[in-house]
């Protein structure tokens, strides 16, 4: 699979077969497509979290403690939706997806339907929760993303957007498109992001800062 803006296909032969030209393939459990985004991966995970949901509801909706539903919710269902978010570049639209699906667990948890008019600032009261969805996402890549910056390697040149350096060409027109530490970057400089990971004391410390009220908040 050629991962690219342009239409055209690519031929690689390898001895007498040339290989196929596909516009999506799963590796590794991730689904990859052509035009490099995640939209099709988070939106196969989010249906693959309502059907364990669904297989499971009466552990669930039950009559367990609340605490310890919740505590099920984020670890038996958002980490099947959240597997590999840690690479995943979201665009505003990906982020309402995941919103929804967050708000959608905490409805069928409580057993309120779409059709009650109950607004979601009202199902969050009511179990005592925020919007953090999209806080875990930040704080797994966060932790990954300290991993690549520490080492000297292609990964760390694919994921700072070097790989093309040197080579011929001009850029693309029009907006540019979002890349994977543009969320990163957007909490703090890059050239202090790659500094304090280089320290892993020092990353550890900053990653608290960012993402530990947060978690305190939601589990009040």
């Amino acid at each position: 699979m050629r991962i690219s803006r342009q239409p055209f296909p690519v031929k690689i032969m390898i001895g007498q077969k040339q290989l196929e030209n596909v516009e999506s393939f799963k590796y590794l459990g991730s689904i990859l497509t052509s035009d490099g985004r995640c939209a099709c991966e988070m939106k196969c995970r989010i249906a693959m979290a309502k059907a364990a949901f669904n297989k499971k509801m009466t552990f669930f909706v039950g009559t367990l403690d609340l605490e310890l539903r919740k505590k099920l919710v984020k670890c038996y269902i958002w980490n099947i939706t959240l597997y590999g978010a840690e690479t995943w570049t979201l665009r505003a639209v990906d982020q309402k997806h995941l919103q929804s699906f967050e708000m959608w667990c905490w409805r069928r948890m409580e057993k309120i339907s779409w059709t009650d008019h109950v607004r979601n600032e009202d199902v969050l009261l009511g179990v005592k929760e925020q919007r953090n969805i999209l806080h875990e996402i930040h704080k797994r890549k966060a932790n990954w993303i300290g991993h690549v910056l520490r080492r000297n390697c292609l990964l760390q040149r694919v994921t700072e957007g070097k790989i093309q350096e040197g080579m011929e060409g001009t850029g693309r027109q029009g907006r540019r498109r979002r890349k994977l530490l543009d969320d990163l970057k957007e909490r703090r400089g890059y050239s202090h992001l790659k500094e304090e990971a280089l320290d892993r004391t020092m990353w550890r410390a900053r990653f608290a800062r960012s993402f530990g009220p947060v978690i305190r908040q939601t589990t009040k």
